[in-house]
C-alpha cells in the first residue's frame, strides 16, 4: 500500500524530519509513505475573525484540490485528519488498509489542515474523517505521529511483532 500524508506547512525542525523519515525507511517492507508539503494561505499577523478563517481555508482547499485532482489521487482513499473525525485503534487501522487493498484502491492519502483544520469542502471529498485525540498537537509533531500509526497498522496487517 502506498501511502501519502499532504499537509498545510513545512516541518521546520530537523528531529521531527528525521522521525518522519526514520518510518518512511521501516515502510520499505510493507509499502511507500511521502509526505507532500502545501504553503498555507498568508494571514495577517494577529487573531483572525470566523470569516477570515473561512476565507483561508477556502484558500487552502484550493491547494488541496489541484493536489486531489492529479490522477495519481483520483482513485485514492483519502482520509481527512480532523477532530471531529472517528477513532481507531492501530488494530482497525490495519483492518481498514485490508479493506482499501480488496477494494482496488492501493494509495491511501491523509489531509492535514492549517491550525484553522481542513475546509468542510475538503472534508466532504474524503472517505473517511479520523481523529487520533481531542487534543490539539503541534502539526509536526502529528505527522510523526500518523507515519508511526501507519507504519504499526502496516506491520499488524503484516503479522510483524512491533505492534505491542
Amino acid at each position: 500500500m502506498n501511502h501519502v500524508i499532504i499537509h498545510m506547512g513545512e516541518t521546520k525542525e530537523s528531529y521531527y524530519r528525521e522521525a518522519f523519515d526514520e518510518f518512511q525507511k521501516r515502510m520499505n517492507g510493507y509499502g511507500s509513505m511521502q509526505s507532500v508539503a502545501l504553503k498555507p494561505a498568508k494571514t495577517p499577523g494577529r487573531e483572525l475573525s470566523a470569516d477570515e478563517i473561512r476565507l483561508t481555508l477556502e484558500k487552502e482547499a484550493e491547494e488541496f484540490e489541484k493536489i486531489l485532482s492529479q490522477p495519481k489521487y483520483q482513485k485514492s482513499f483519502k482520509i481527512a485528519l480532523c477532530i471531529e473525525g472517528k477513532s481507531l485503534s492501530s488494530e482497525a487501522l490495519s483492518q481498514l488498509y485490508q479493506k482499501v487493498a480488496i477494494s482496488g484502491k492501493n494509495t491511501v492519502v491523509y489531509l492535514i489542515g492549517s491550525s484553522w483544520g481542513l475546509s468542510p469542502r475538503i472534508k466532504s471529498l474524503c472517505d473517511l474523517r479520523l481523529s487520533f485525540s481531542p487534543m490539539t498537537f503541534a502539526h509536526s509533531l502529528f505527522r510523526v505521529m500518523l507515519a508511526e500509526q501507519i507504519y504499526r497498522a502496516e506491520g499488524i496487517g503484516a503479522g510483524a511483532k512491533y505492534h505491542k
